[in-house]
């Protein structure tokens, strides 16, 4: 007993004194989808903004598959040391519900650094979609669903979900055409492949820019000032429809409290310098408010949005496994 209490003395000073250095070497962030989707894009702006902060190389790793599930779990499985931790989102939230056997506890196995920004999802068809306007995509999708496609980043991503909760409160049944990740999904549809995406705002700006896809509505309530004559599918007769995808960093379990709390600050400097507001506004994303960027708002949020996805998932009827 005498022994045991006094390895307990030795370690437990290193512990501390490691977690008070914390990063002495480069740190991942590990992204759970593929790089050019709306994911990836805003993980890059944190992550190059964030290896200023804290001194020490952040590295970008893609880690993809199963709706973001494979990269999320792969962090929750790794050491409690702050050397990797992972950008969550929405994703989470719906693979506990959306997954019989989802590869991770979300509310357990992952420790909440804090929110970190919200992105609109936004619905894009084919340049050469006969529509013009949401009314006119509900009217032709109803028509046309059994010659229609739409695409995701995957199965069980944020994409498949939305556009699969979209079809239901349309009343239709189109075909689902998974990819591994939003960059080859969007780019398959700006070449007439599928019919339509309902993506991160994130992902649509540049495409929307360039005249390659056509524009159909914001899936929320309200407008975004980044894109304001782009109507919501509420205001166009959708009432009540809504999906938003949020993000945020979360550690492994067992992360000590000093890591924690340091990563948590270096972000909210990271998120508050003139880059990544910048960045923020080119991918049409919404930075945290400061007052929802602690990891106790994260940890309470998580349950909140994993309840939300549960019942609007399972109010659709949808299962990946």
């Amino acid at each position: 007993m005498a022994a045991a209490l006094s390895v307990a003395l030795v370690f437990a000073p290193n512990k501390d004194a490691a977690a008070q250095t914390w990063p002495t070497r480069p740190v991942t962030l590990v992204v759970p989808f593929a790089a050019g989707g709306g994911t990836d894009l805003l993980g890059r702006v944190v992550g190059k903004q964030l290896s200023e902060v804290l001194g020490q190389q952040v590295v970008i790793e893609n880690v993809v598959g199963a709706g973001g599930m494979v990269g999320s779990a792969r962090v929750a499985k790794a050491a409690p040391d702050g050397y990797q931790f992972v950008l969550g989102s929405t994703a989470d939230a719906i693979n506990q519900t959306l997954y019989k056997n989802p590869l991770y506890d979300f509310a357990n196995d992952l420790t909440p650094v804090g929110l970190v920004a919200e992105q609109p999802t936004i619905l894009l068809t084919r340049k050469d979609l006969p529509v013009k306007n949401f009314r006119e995509f509900a009217a032709y999708a109803k028509a046309n669903q059994s010659s229609l496609q739409y695409a995701s980043a995957g199965t069980g991503s944020t994409g498949h979900l939305f556009c699969n909760l979209l079809n239901a409160a349309l009343g239709i049944n189109v075909t689902h055409v998974p990819y591994r990740g939003g960059g080859p999904a969007m780019q398959d549809l700006m070449a007439g492949r599928t019919d339509y995406i309902c993506t991160l705002s994130g992902t649509a700006k540049s495409v929307i820019d360039s005249g390659l896809v056509n524009p159909i509505a914001i899936l929320s309530r309200e407008r975004s000032p980044m894109l304001p004559d782009l109507p919501t599918a509420h205001e166009q007769g959708l009432t009540d429809f809504e999906t938003i995808t949020w993000f945020g960093l979360f550690l492994p379990r067992g992360t000590p409290d000093p890591i924690v709390h340091k990563l948590n600050e270096a972000t909210a400097t990271a998120i508050n310098s003139r880059s990544v507001q910048d960045s923020f506004r080119d991918i049409f994303t919404s930075p945290a408010p400061p007052n929802q960027r602690s990891p106790e708002f994260l940890r309470a949020y998580v349950g909140s949005e994993t309840a939300k996805m549960a019942a609007a998932i399972r109010a659709a009827g949808i299962s990946a496994n």
